[in-house]
């Protein structure tokens, strides 16, 4: 398949029927494939850069530096998550081995005083643990801010398409709860378990991912008409992807993908950076135009889905 690619710069300097006819292009991607690859976003290539330098020097670091940020506690969301940890599959009910994978994960960088939610405290927003490594979290927060901004753009787009005032979802993502991960999946060796994955096959939890993987690699793939399709990492452009929330905030209209990290015995390592989208805690999301009364609060129902892929 052709694999859809949406010029976001473009869309925003348009306007009129040309306007309309992107709009109804991304409504399309959204609802039939649920992925896409993004081109002009407008991210600065040093910030992106950056990131990238300070990410490879933590997972090249050595096991001692890694675990003074290891997260302290099972279901602690920020800090060093190390192999065999998680099992992304578990979110969908299978059964499988630990991917094969480690991440450092970070979240907000503030902290809202108007939450009346404790839980909210106890689990978004718990302090992300530095590393010892300089630079590291002016990079990383840099990169954040950027990623914010670029979420806001694309939700904004996301309202054009669906026939709604481009501000629609604003209310909803004044603090959002958003994380950042950044992965590292290891050289394989020439044996690997059966129904073992880098990420096991699963949907991702919130409204949209902002995912910058490694260019010029290959592992992540989606789930189409019951086969596994590639998806292209393109250099200088990012993958979206709608998440299990944006789905039911859309009232089934757009599609969260089932999607994986594909393990092979001996693949060669590879790193991505995954920006996890989540409107404010206590936001209620219902669905748009539709007569259902399914609704969710944002922070819980994204609490309770992250727990369940913890080993």
């Amino acid at each position: 398949m052709s694999f859809p690619r949406f010029n976001l710069e473009h869309f925003e300097n348009s306007s009129g029927a040309e306007r309309k006819k992107l709009s109804t292009a991304l409504d399309k991607m959204c609802s039939e494939t649920g992925f896409l690859v993004i081109e002009g976003h407008g991210v600065p290539q040093k910030v992106i850069d950056n990131q990238w330098a300070i990410v490879s020097e933590f997972f090249s670091s050595s096991l001692e530096i890694k675990k003074e940020v290891k997260v302290p506690y099972k279901g602690y969301p920020y800090g060093w998550i190390g192999p065999d940890q998680e099992a992304l599959a578990a979110s969908k009910g299978e059964v499988t081995p630990p991917d094969l994978k480690e991440s450092f994960n970070g979240g907000p960088l503030t902290i809202p005083k108007n939450i009346k939610d404790p839980v909210a405290y106890q689990f978004c927003y718990q302090p992300t643990l530095w590393p010892k490594i300089d630079g590291f979290r002016e990079i990383w927060e840099s990169y954040y801010s950027e990623m914010e901004n670029l979420a806001k753009r694309i939700m904004s787009a996301f309202a054009e398409a669906l026939d709604l005032e481009h501000h629609y979802f604003d209310d909803f993502i004044n603090n959002p709860i958003s994380a950042l991960r950044a992965l590292h999946y290891p050289a394989t060796k020439n044996k690997i378990f059966e129904k073992q994955q880098r990420a096991g096959a699963h949907t991702d939890y919130g409204s949209l991912t902002i995912l910058l993987p490694q260019a010029n690699t290959s592992g992540l793939q989606i789930m189409k008409k019951n086969s596994w399709i590639d998806v292209p990492a393109i250099k200088g452009c990012f993958v979206i992807n709608i998440g299990d929330l944006m789905e039911l905030w859309t009232a089934g209209r757009w599609v969260s993908t089932l999607h994986r990290v594909v393990a092979k015995p001996d693949q060669s390592a590879r790193k991505s950076l995954a920006y996890f989208h989540q409107p404010d805690w206590e936001s209620v999301i219902k669905p748009i135009n539709s007569d259902s009364d399914e609704t969710v609060v944002s922070g819980p129902y994204l609490m309770n889905k992250f727990k369940s892929t913890n080993l």
